[in-house]
């Protein structure tokens, strides 16, 4: 079953293999202290053997992948994952420790990444832990085809029946397994691997030719067969299956890789059903197996304050060991310890068993790389500042609190922000509560191997974060499409401590509200720059340009809001209502004389003009009513004459829905405003009133529901005639509500003349 021959040829083992299988990784290191070889070839891409030498190092804990990038364009790239259970990362270790030579040997990442020329997304990753262009059909895992054929639902409980149990030479357990994988590979409908197989062809022809005496092949057992010298082409053949073919300048690194990733539920082509349990597989002495694992499965059930006592655990342990006899296993399977901690530690549940499927099964592992590994400049400082800030990497998700009073914490803030700028979105924004008010920031960060790419490829832009951030928000502001988009930059620059690109930003803003005409564009562009201005010196940054350029927009858009406002349709109504209200919001967050008188007298223009559009008309005639420009009676006014029998009823439906926008306060201690509307509705025509329920039902269906009840109670006391009208401010006893008012202008921080 071998190369050998008398005339004295290379000895060559073909030991094929199931992707991060820890049955296939145990055959592979006893086949290889079998076979003692003076070379190991491995399938992956010759990229990879510049990394061979960090394999060594003690600070590479896998899991991790060798990244594979085209220089030029980091977007194409591979991911080569490797687990400490993986045969290749076994075959590799055993090489370095015997110092044996050790090289990789598939279809070279300078080819097959010069294939996706526009750099779509339109790779996946492949059965053999590449990512590899896709094509029709999808390979079945060979090992899992043999499994299933036996009757077997997981493969690697099929590898320990058939191969590990069994007291024979390692070696010869491959060379049957090559001999079935012909078979298989006659029978499964599979994507053509020729180019790869003839390149560790070639790879092998080469390592017989310089004299290596046993040569031991590790590949995925699908290509077994055809890597055996008994079955080689001619060298014609290959050669020719490899000319001419497209190439990328391409550069390798490692990156850390997370058990979850190496799960197929990912989308890895090549992954495994419980990694998690496989690496407790590999790593565990075999009588320590079951014990160990109910031990770890208690401990995460108690971490949800779950119950799993000692005896559980040890009942467990049999429960397990009867459950595998009685289904005439060799030996205990995960399928035994799930269903034994079912019965056992959950009761039954399955609940509890998704905690421990997503924590033991799975895992929640991420490798780490040292810092001699090669990376780009920008990834290196990354790393720096990771570890100066004290945030780790991890694959699971956590919530980090940042109080930005405090400078390390502000410190954090500020990379997580350029770095959501430079598109590698590490920490999302969440919910942070109101307890420390605008100083306080909450990010739920969660690193993925992807990131590593998005790094690889904002390195295009700078060799630091901030210098590739500043960069990049520099190159958005000049292909900004509209002001809106700057104004959006500007709120990143003041997040992420950019002056270099609000600078930019600010001059891009500047030429173009010169030349803009479109007064929605210049209100959309309002909040953003008030929220700069007003939150600047949180952190200390200098918004006096933002704050000119602020002016500047709010008096052009005050300037044409009336005109902005004429002969709008519904849904452009509803959008300049929407704008309206923003930069609104704006206006008052900075509460500055300059913006509040032109903005007021743009409102007041708007909402005295009856020929605009109702939805705008009444939003406005509401601001004006909360800001103390609209007294209670104009405003009972307005809504009488908009609600009159003479206006359409859905016109009338528009501006009520924009008068009644925020709080129900206005109804329920305004007895004018609801028997308004009360009569409105009641005086309806049976057609109209139809048009009208729609319309009228989505108003209040913004209210909370202790507000309509409230409301409801409020029209039938004015029903019946037994409601009590509000207290007069006459009969108020102002000097016994002294302190108490004195009290509460203290909790607001309102300084109260004595």
């Amino acid at each position: 079953m071998t190369a050998s021959t008398a005339r004295g040829e290379p000895r060559v083992e073909v030991l094929g293999v199931r992707h991060h299988g820890p049955g296939s990784a145990r055959s592979v290191s006893r086949a290889l202290d079998e076979l003692l070889p003076d070379v190991v070839v491995i399938e992956g891409p010759p990229e990879l053997d510049v990394l061979i030498p960090l394999a060594g190092d003690p600070d590479l804990v896998p899991p991790v992948a060798g990244l594979v990038y085209a220089v030029d364009e980091p977007r194409r790239a591979a991911f080569y994952p490797f687990a400490v259970f993986s045969p290749e990362w076994v075959a590799l270790r055993w090489a370095l420790e015997h110092g044996v030579d050790v090289r990789f040997a598939d279809l070279p990442a300078t080819h097959y990444l010069a294939d996706d020329a526009d750099g779509s997304d339109d790779f996946e990753d492949s059965d053999d832990s590449k990512r590899a262009p896709r094509r029709p059909g999808r390979r079945v895992d060979p090992i899992s085809a043999l499994a299933s054929a036996a009757g077997y639902d997981d493969p690697e409980r099929w590898w320990e029946d058939a191969v590990e149990h069994r007291r024979t030479s390692s070696l010869a357990h491959f060379a049957h397994l090559r001999e079935a994988m012909e078979g298989v590979r006659g029978s499964l409908e599979v994507d053509d691997d020729g180019r790869r197989e003839a390149f560790m062809r070639k790879v092998i022809r080469a390592e017989m030719r310089a004299g290596r005496e046993r040569i031991a092949v590790v590949c995925g057992a699908y290509h077994a067969p055809a890597l055996h010298p008994s079955s080689f082409p001619p060298a014609s053949h290959d050669n020719a299956l490899l000319g001419r073919l497209p190439k990328v300048k391409v550069a390798a690194t490692w990156a850390p890789w997370s058990s979850e990733r190496l799960s197929y539920v990912s989308g890895y082509g090549a992954g495994v059903r419980s990694p998690g349990w496989y690496h407790h597989l590999f790593v565990t002495p075999d009588d320590e197996v079951v014990p160990s694992w109910f031990v770890r499965v208690a401990r995460a059930l108690r971490g949800e304050n779950l119950d799993a006592s000692t005896a559980s655990i040890v009942e467990a342990t049999r429960l397990a060991g009867a459950l595998a006899a009685v289904r005439g296993r060799p030996s205990v399977g995960l399928a035994e310890l799930t269903d034994a901690a079912r019965a056992v530690l959950t009761e039954g549940s399955d609940l509890p068993l998704r905690l421990v499927d997503r924590t033991l099964v799975i895992g929640e592992e991420l490798g780490r790389v040292p810092e001699s590994t090669p990376m780009v400049p920008l990834a290196g400082d990354l790393a720096r500042q990771q570890k100066s800030l004290r945030l780790k990497a991890s694959a699971t998700s956590t919530v980090v609190q940042l109080d930005l009073r405090r400078e390390s914490q502000l410190a954090r803030s500020v990379l997580l922000h350029r770095l959501a700028v430079l598109g590698v979105p590490w920490g999302t924004p969440v919910e942070a509560g109101r307890t420390m008010g605008t100083f306080k920031e909450a990010w739920e960060l969660e690193w993925t191997p992807e990131l590593a790419v998005a790094v690889i490829e904002a390195s295009l832009y700078g060799t630091t974060v901030r210098s590739a951030a500043e960069a990049r928000i520099a190159e958005e502001a000049r292909e900004a499409a509209d002001l809106g988009v700057l104004g959006r930059l500007i709120e990143e620059c003041l997040l992420a401590d950019l002056p270099e690109g609000l600078r930019a930003v600010v001059a891009a803003l500047a030429e173009r509200t010169a030349r803009q005409h479109d007064t929605r564009a210049l209100l959309e562009t309002v909040e953003p720059l008030a929220r700069t201005c007003r939150y600047g010196d949180v952190r200390g940054v200098d918004v006096a340009d933002v704050s000119h350029v602020l002016q500047t927009v709010v008096v052009r858009a005050s300037v044409g809001l009336r005109a902005a406002c004429s002969s709008l349709d519904d849904d452009s109504a509803a959008a300049m209502r929407t704008a309206i209200e923003a930069a609104h919001r704006g206006v008052a967050l900075v509460d500055r004389a300059d913006l509040r008188d032109p903005w007021t007298e743009a409102l007041v223009t708007v909402g005295r003009d009856e020929a605009i559009h109702g939805a705008v008309a009444g939003r406005v005639g509401r601001l004006l009513l909360d800001g103390g420009l609209l007294t209670h009676e104009e405003a009972a006014a307005r809504l009488s004459r908009r609600l009159s029998p003479g206006t359409p009823a859905p016109a009338a439906a528009a501006w009520l829905d924009g008068f009644l926008t925020g709080e129900a306060l206005l109804l329920i201690h305004g007895d004018d405003l609801l028997s308004i509307i009360d009569e409105w509705l009641a005086g309806a025509t049976e057609e109209a009133f139809e048009d009208l329920l729609p319309l009228v039902r989505r108003t209040f269906a913004r209210y909370q529901p202790a507000e309509r009840r409230l409301i409801g109670t409020h029209l039938r006391d004015l029903a019946s005639g037994t409601h009590t009208p509000a207290v007069s401010t006459d009969s108020l006893d102002l000097d016994r509500a002294a302190p108490a008012i004195a009290a509460v202008a203290r909790l607001l921080g309102l300084g109260v003349a004595s």
